[in-house]
């Protein structure tokens, strides 16, 4: 992974991937402390493999053997001083925390993380995403359901739509 974003991005991918209808992506800034938590209601990880969920050979995935998303999250996190859990109940959903120390050498850029936002909304208009930001002490909050509210039936997926939430977003992460 070349930025945090890009973790995010693979870490919703893994919750579209497991049925989730539901999943919030909250970003909160404390000083030098990025808190990236993502939270799903799609069919779990099985008690099982939640210990082993983070090691690169281990996967559910039949395409392949390895499973690289949460072992490089973890790494990245962990190169900073920061870490990760994850917790996950079979067929409720999954919780996947990372918190980086941002000012750590080894800490990955941010990246777009409104333009990753913005195409995780607009790719996946049949989920419904909240996104809170929490910067500053101040509270930003959108959601999907909003978004399609406020559209009057243009589809999330319209390039224009894809353009107005990334300008949103700009404003607020």
């Amino acid at each position: 992974m070349k930025d945090l974003s890009l973790h995010i991005l693979d870490v919703v991918d893994n919750s579209v991937n497991a049925g989730a209808t539901k999943v919030e992506v909250r970003l909160i800034y404390r000083g030098d402390i990025l808190e990236i938590t993502i939270r799903d209601n799609g069919y779990g990880i099985a008690r099982s493999l939640i210990e082993r969920v983070t090691d690169p050979f281990t996967t559910t995935r039949t395409s392949r053997k390895v499973g690289m998303g949460l072992s490089l999250l973890k790494m990245n996190a962990e190169r900073t001083g920061g870490r990760v859990s994850i917790e996950s109940e079979p067929q409720k959903g999954t919780t996947v925390n990372a918190s980086f120390v941002t000012s750590h050498i080894d800490c990955l850029p941010e990246g777009d993380m409104a333009k990753t936002l913005a195409m995780i909304i607009s790719g996946n208009p049949q989920v419904n995403f909240k996104i809170k930001i929490v910067k500053n002490d101040r509270l930003f909050e959108i959601s999907s359901e909003e978004i399609k509210e406020s559209l009057n039936g243009i589809p999330l997926s319209h390039p224009k739509v894809n353009l107005l939430i990334r300008d949103i977003l700009k404003e607020n992460v």
